[in-house]
C-alpha cells in the first residue's frame, strides 16, 4: 500500500526513521553495543602496504634486514616484518590475554640505535572479548598486526597534532559501556586504526575496502573504564600526548594484539 507523505504524521515518522539510521550510521565505530568493529585477518594487512607515500629514513636505516634486527620489546620477527622499513614511530598496544580486554600501550621511537620508548606505558582496554586474526563484523575482539596511523578527529578542538585533524559533532556518544561505565567524551579525541579504511580522510568515513562485512572503525579513542568493541582506548591526558607526539613524516603505525600473538 503506498505511503501517504501528505499526512503530517506519516512525515514525521519518516523524518525521525531518516535521522535514527543516519545516527546509526556515524556511530557505527566501536566504543559502545551501538558501534561495531573490525580485525585484520591476517598481519600485514594490505593497509599498510598501499597507504600514502612517506619520507625516506634520515639516517639510512631502510632495508627490510635492519627493519627486523632493531627490537621491539615483546614483539617477534613476523610481526616486526610487517613494520614499514620507513616507519620511525611505533605505538605498541599488548594486550594482557588473548581473550582479555586489558592491554598496555607505549610509544615507541626508532633511532640508529634501534627503537627508544618515547611515552608511556599507559594501561589501555580492548575488545570485549580480546584478539583476533580473523575478525567479522561484531565479534567484540580488536585487530592483531601492523596499522597505519595517518589520521585524527574528535568532539573537542585540534589540540595540536601533527595529523589531519577532523572536528565534529558527530564524534558525540551517550550511554553506558559494557560494564554499566558512562560513555560521554569517548570520542573526545580519537585516532583512526587503517583496518579496513580508507587513509587520507577523517576517521568518520565508511569507506571500507574489504566490505562492510569484515568491521571497520577502528580507534584509538578516550578511555572509559571499560572494553570497547574493538578499539584501544587510553586515559584523555594520554592521547593527547600521544596526538601531540605522532608526526606524519615518521609513518607512524600501531602494532596490536595480544602478548602471544606478538611474540610470533
Amino acid at each position: 500500500m503506498p505511503v501517504d507523505r501528505a499526512n503530517p504524521s506519516v512525515r514525521r515518522s519518516v523524518l525521525l526513521l531518516v535521522i535514527t539510521v543516519s545516527a546509526v550510521s556515524v556511530l557505527a565505530g566501536c566504543a559502545s553495543p551501538a558501534f561495531t568493529s573490525g580485525a585484520a585477518s591476517s598481519p600485514a594487512d594490505a593497509t599498510v602496504a598501499a597507504d600514502r607515500p612517506v619520507r625516506a629514513p634520515a639516517d639510512g636505516t631502510t632495508s627490510r634486514q635492519s627493519a627486523r634486527d632493531l627490537k621491539l620489546p615483546g614483539v617477534g620477527g613476523g610481526m616486526l616484518a610487517d613494520i614499514p622499513d620507513t616507519t620511525r614511530q611505533v605505538l605498541l598496544a599488548t594486550g594482557d590475554g588473548k581473550n582479555a580486554n586489558t592491554a598496555t600501550v607505549a610509544l615507541y621511537e626508532r633511532s640508529a640505535d634501534g627503537w627508544e620508548q618515547a611515552a608511556g606505558p599507559w594501561p589501555a582496554h580492548n575488545g570485549l572479548r580480546g584478539w583476533t586474526d580473523d575478525h567479522h563484523l561484531g565479534d567484540l575482539r580488536s585487530p592483531i598486526g601492523v596499522f597505519r596511523l595517518t589520521d585524527a578527529g574528535g568532539l573537542l578542538a585540534d589540540p595540536g597534532t601533527r595529523l589531519p585533524y577532523d572536528r565534529s559533532s558527530a564524534f558525540s556518544i551517550s550511554g553506558t559501556g559494557f560494564e554499566g561505565e558512562p560513555l560521554a567524551g569517548s570520542f573526545d579525541y580519537v585516532i583512526a586504526i587503517n583496518y579496513n579504511r580508507k587513509s587520507g580522510t577523517t576517521p568518520l568515513d565508511w569507506t571500507r575496502p574489504l566490505g562492510a562485512e569484515r568491521g571497520g572503525g577502528i580507534w584509538v579513542h578516550v578511555d572509559h573504564a571499560g572494553p570497547t568493541q574493538g578499539c584501544v582506548s587510553i586515559a584523555e591526558e594520554h592521547i593527547k600526548e600521544l596526538l601531540l607526539a605522532l608526526d606524519p613524516d615518521l609513518d607512524p603505525v600501531i602494532v596490536m594484539g595480544d602478548a602471544a600473538s606478538l611474540t610470533r
